[in-house]
């Protein structure tokens, strides 16, 4: 296994992780429930990770495709900016879950307000690296393109 093996493994955990985290940081907010928040904060942090680890991977990755017919530069240029704003969000997103589990965990008076800012942040983050997925697939997946001109699949029929 290689780093472009692990690119393409990892980059499915802040994506996943983001939209997860979400959905149970929104039920722990409605339950009121400590435990569901930092479970979604946990959730964050790992996510984050996997962004990191997605980004430092990406370089390698992009050597693998750079020669292969129909990879075009731009595609690549185009998902490795938006992998750094993907990737800013979701270290915000992060240090912010780091930060919301302590306050959480020692009964601070403000968890429910940091949790719905952590919701947001998630959130957005969520949308910058779905992004960030769409356009990596876009790399090899020239089916997701609109760029491209769909083949004639009619046969011709001699009359």
């Amino acid at each position: 296994m290689n780093q472009t093996h692990i690119h393409l493994l990892i980059t499915h955990l802040p994506i996943f992780g983001s939209m997860l985290g979400g959905i149970v940081l929104a039920f722990g907010l409605w339950k009121k429930s400590d435990d569901t928040k930092i479970a979604a904060y946990l959730i964050f942090i790992i996510s984050a990770l996997g962004a990191g680890t997605a980004y430092l991977t990406g370089e390698a990755a992009e050597h693998t495709v750079h020669d292969i017919q129909g990879v075009l530069k731009e595609t690549i240029e185009t998902h490795e900016e938006s992998a750094m704003y993907a990737l800013i969000s979701l270290i915000v997103l992060g240090l912010a879950s780091i930060i919301g589990s302590f306050l959480t965990i020692k009964k601070s008076p403000m968890p429910r307000t940091i949790a719905f800012i952590i919701l947001i942040i998630a959130i957005i983050s969520f949308g910058l690296v779905a992004r960030t997925g769409y356009l990596g697939g876009q790399i090899r997946h020239t089916e997701l393109s609109n760029n491209l001109a769909a083949p004639n699949l009619e046969k011709e029929t001699d009359d």
